[in-house]
């Protein structure tokens, strides 16, 4: 087995632009789509990043209600954003929502709201977002 050892990529005929080989070697697909563009792990309690790519700050809003900020904007609002979130407390488990009802190329807007739709702070919170880049 041969290692390929390298720091760029570089596409062929477009720089930015790399094809993969799908499952079954019947398809390919774009590795730069693919890629997660921004996200962040963090705890609504405490308001702290514990890890994030592409996330230059959070902002608290209120109870729940949180936004990532991007480092890098996306190009356009049709970029993807999904989250999960999670309390210490068995009886306050719960998923995160879209806050925004406009997408904004800057950050994310979402809140925290358990099963029983009470909005709190959750102590785990983790968002990816996918799309292309400004």
């Amino acid at each position: 087995m041969a290692t390929l050892k390298t720091n760029t990529l570089t596409g062929t005929s477009t720089a930015g632009s790399i094809a993969v080989t799908g499952e079954g070697n019947s398809t390919t697909t774009n590795l730069q789509q693919g890629l997660a563009k921004a996200w962040c792990s963090m705890n609504q309690v405490d308001a702290a990043i514990n890890g994030s790519l592409n996330t230059s700050s959070i902002t608290d809003h209120g109870t729940g209600n949180f936004q990532a900020t991007w480092n890098n904007d996306f190009a356009n609002v049709n970029y993807s954003c999904v989250g999960v979130g999670g309390s210490n407390s068995t009886s306050n488990p719960g998923p995160i929502y879209a806050h925004d009802t406009l997408p904004n190329v800057g950050y994310w807007k979402y809140f925290g709201k358990t099963m029983a739709a009470a909005v709190v702070d959750m102590h785990y919170v983790a968002v990816t977002a996918h799309g292309d880049l400004a």
